[in-house]
């Protein structure tokens, strides 16, 4: 019996333990953290044996595979030790994929890639399509693997879990954009990050697609580089795409022949330029699955939108709570100034991944009129911004930020988290960063 060993007991490692088992492995899951109470019983009702708070490296060397949990870096000793013994490091995607036929949307991208992800299931799903949606969403996709016979799945897929693939191979990959994010992973060299991103569609072949923003030219100039096999599909705002998807003043026109269909922007639930984009990337997938037009059409106007990406909150004496904790990078917090068109109280901090605020520094000028710092050290925020906004505060806790927020705000602003940072310095994740925005307005 092949032995399979998990590093992490989180919602991919627990759920590939349960597939691997199925299939007939010998599993050992290891995590050198806690493993939360509720996995720790899945883990035991599927018979599986797991360790917690340490890594046993007699019981982990003698594997046939591992997966590890994409929050563990390839640098750590212990995955170097694996690969110099020549066992196989892989992802849950990798892993997972083994086990199913189903037609995979692979959705990547530093920014857009949970929206695109929700909304390219929501609309496969109003068509009437057994779908999955997982990856670096919602359930394990190990464990839907195991558990259902999904005829699609539209997978988010973080450069990390690329990292860990060898075979995997999505029919349709999707890159939003590439912007420098996660640089700390990646020995501080962006065009590494590039490298991972592009991973998506090293396995691909010439009856394979993929869809990606033409307007993006650090995916342009990769691709004259570096030409791939799949079919090329663009979306762009700024020029006409004889095959792929543009604007047209307000209408969205695509054409992937035969199918061709056109949407007014207007319809869309989603505001701003990047959301038309992830709307384009949708529709695009959609279409390349049979999808109907009539249902891209109506379906994409009741979608609306993923928890924590500006996310209207609250208007408390006419000012407007917009949580967008998501928001981990400046590319991500440049849309959420670009796309409120009202003066911004603005949240920021956590923990800085390599950040150039420089990007940023029109729109503040231009939009924003308080910034409340929100981290455990903001030095480099009061250096990029200390003598550009009035006033500019420190504060050590959520509460404390909202309190700040609401004393400063006046009548038509808008009070913005965008943190443009990590959340792990006070928070557990975004999530809990988002949450915890929530629950303090609604205690004002």
């Amino acid at each position: 019996m092949e032995r399979l060993v998990v590093l992490g007991g989180g919602e991919s490692g627990v759920g590939t333990g349960i597939l691997g088992k199925q299939k007939g492995y010998e599993v050992f899951v290891s995590d050198k953290g806690e493993i939360k109470e509720e996995y720790k019983k899945v883990l035991e009702h599927f018979e599986i044996e797991w360790e917690e708070k340490q890594h046993t490296e007699a019981k982990i060397l003698n594997a046939n595979l591992v997966m590890k949990s994409p929050g563990i870096p390839d640098s750590v000793p212990l995955v170097k030790n694996l690969l110099e013994n020549g066992i196989p490091v892989i992802s849950e995607i990798e892993f997972a994929s083994k086990y199913t036929d189903a037609t995979l949307i692979g959705i990547t991208g530093s920014n857009g890639k949970t929206t695109t992800t929700m909304l390219t299931n929501h609309l496969l799903k109003e068509d009437g399509l057994h779908v999955g949606m997982a990856g670096n969403i919602g359930d394990s996709y190990a464990k839907m693997v195991a558990e259902n016979d999904f005829s699609e799945y539209v997978l988010e897929i973080s450069s990390f879990q690329l990292d860990g693939i060898r075979d995997f191979k999505p029919k349709i990959a999707i890159i939003t954009n590439i912007t420098p994010d996660h640089l700390d992973r990646y020995e501080y060299q962006f065009e590494n990050y590039i490298a991972s991103k592009f991973r998506i569609v090293m396995n691909q072949d010439k009856n394979d697609y993929l869809i990606y923003d033409a307007d993006d030219e650090v995916i342009i100039n990769w691709l004259k580089e570096h030409p791939v096999q799949s079919k090329l599909v663009p979306f762009s705002l700024k020029r006409e795409q004889k095959w792929g998807a543009w604007l047209d003043k307000n209408i969205i026109r695509i054409n992937i022949e035969p199918k061709t269909l056109k949407m007014s922007t207007d319809f869309l639930a989603l505001e701003g330029q990047h959301n038309v984009k992830n709307a384009m990337a949708a529709s695009l997938a959609s279409l390349l699955v049979n999808v109907r037009k009539e249902t891209i059409s109506q379906s994409i106007q009741s979608f609306q939108g993923a928890p924590h990406r500006l996310e209207k909150v609250l208007k408390i004496n006419h000012v407007e709570y917009v949580n967008d904790s998501k928001a981990t990078n400046i590319n991500a917090t440049y849309f959420a100034l670009e796309g409120i068109k009202k003066p911004i109280v603005w949240i920021v901090g956590g923990v800085d991944k390599g950040n150039d605020y420089n990007e940023l520094m029109p729109l503040v000028r231009e939009k924003v009129k308080a910034i409340i710092c929100l981290g455990a050290d903001n030095s480099k925020l009061i250096e990029a911004f200390g003598n550009v906004v009035e006033p500019l505060v420190e504060t050590f806790s959520m509460e404390e930020a909202i309190k700040v927020a609401y004393k400063v705000a006046e009548r038509g602003d808008a009070v913005l988290l965008s943190p443009a940072c990590a959340s792990f310095d006070l928070f557990e994740n975004y999530e809990d960063r988002g949450n915890q925005f929530k629950a303090a307005i609604k205690k004002l």
